[in-house]
């Protein structure tokens, strides 16, 4: 017969702070570990690859058509659809890279496309949208069309709107596919113009790669041995750039408008998004293991070829700050996921797409995470 003893116990919850001892990345879509990183950097470039030469040859269509910025987006597309095209055995010429300077293009991302379209050996080409956003501004009424300094969100959507509206018209022309450029980080802050705008493509090879991770990418390319060194010393250059839409003029003092400083640090927003999509956390919770991976710069390892001015630290005001703006984007720009084109899914963090990883309703609200969140995360 077997003798059983029953011993009792408490297992309530500590009653004093209980510090986490587990290391936190402070990229999630970015390994700290070199050959990691570089092993998902190779597998990432090759699938995006992989999946716009099937779509190519799926679609029977022998041209692409891109719009290329000078920005980390467009610029790690053309890469992988020149590379598309070099498994095809297709002619690069086939690429037709057109560059589309409007009112806010900096003289530096318009010499960087052309060094990049030039070098890359595809079919370069350029359309001053200003004209075109000029009349559409005074046919709808719009200030700036009569000469005042309006910079709103139709002023900027009326550039993004037109320079989408060429491409899917010049793909008609020369029957092409258009590539989208937007990567998961956008679609997730809904930092995206919807439908006829830098949202909508025929096929979108970024569309489930994050914005800290495009950086990476663009660097495994750049020392890869796929390019050139001067291709090499274009993307480095690129890679320094700040990240901007570049749809509103410098202002006086010469600085460019800085997406950043609109929908907040992609490193914590990349964070954020990581956790809600892939484990479905409370903000609270994101909260503490965004303030464990980012309060202390000195503590815990970096990626590998980080800038150094990349490594800075947050307080938890800040990432509460953040957070509160992700919230509120993320949950009221649904729609925009709701009507995206293909792309491969790609990252270990999933994909957006309504057809894979995220389906939600596109009426939902925020408002009982931003509760949880200004409930239980303090203050200061």
């Amino acid at each position: 017969m077997t003798r059983f003893r029953t011993v009792t116990f408490e297992l309530d919850a500590p009653r004093k702070s209980v510090k986490l001892q587990r290391a936190i990345e402070r990229f999630p879509y970015v390994p700290s570990d070199p050959a990691k990183l570089r092993d998902n950097c190779y597998e990432a470039y090759n699938i995006q690859i992989q999946g716009l030469a099937q779509r190519l040859q799926s679609s029977r269509v022998g041209k692409a058509v891109i719009g290329v910025s000078g920005g980390l987006d467009s610029t790690h597309a053309l890469l992988v659809t020149c590379r598309a095209m070099d498994l095809l055995g297709l002619d690069r010429k086939n690429v037709l890279a057109f560059t589309m300077p409007g009112f806010g293009t900096s003289d530096k991302t318009h010499q960087n496309a052309w060094r990049l379209m030039r070098e890359l050996g595809v079919t370069a080409a350029e359309i001053d949208i200003k004209p075109s956003a000029l009349q559409m501004l005074k046919d709808i009424g719009h200030p700036f069309g009569s000469g005042k300094k309006v910079y709103d969100v139709t002023f900027e959507n009326v550039q993004a709107g037109l320079r989408t509206d060429y491409l899917f018209r010049l793909a008609n022309q020369h029957g092409g596919m258009v590539v989208g450029t937007g990567d998961l980080s956008e679609l997730g802050l809904g930092w995206c113009t919807y439908g006829v705008g830098d949202h909508m493509s025929h096929y979108n090879p970024n569309g489930s790669v994050s914005k800290t991770l495009i950086q990476h990418l663009i660097r495994f390319v750049a020392a890869s041995g796929d390019v050139d060194k001067d291709t090499a010393k274009t993307l480095h250059d690129i890679l320094n750039t700040e990240i901007s839409p570049e749809l509103i003029p410098a202002g006086a003092s010469g600085a460019i408008q800085s997406t950043e400083q609109s929908v907040g640090p992609y490193a914590l927003q990349d964070f954020n998004l990581f956790y809600l999509t892939r484990f479905g956390f409370r903000p609270s919770k994101i909260a503490f293991l965004a303030w464990n991976a980012w309060h202390d710069e000195a503590k815990g390892a970096w990626p590998a070829n980080l800038p150094a001015d990349a490594k800075r630290a947050f307080t938890l005001v800040e990432i509460k700050k953040w957070m509160t703006l992700f919230l509120r984007r993320f949950f009221t720009n649904q729609f925009k996921r709701s009507a995206l084109p293909n792309g491969p899914k790609i990252s270990s963090g999933g994909s957006l797409s309504p057809r894979g990883d995220w389906r939600a309703p596109s009426d939902g609200s925020p408002d009982v995470w931003l509760a949880e969140l200004a409930g239980n995360v303090p203050a200061k």
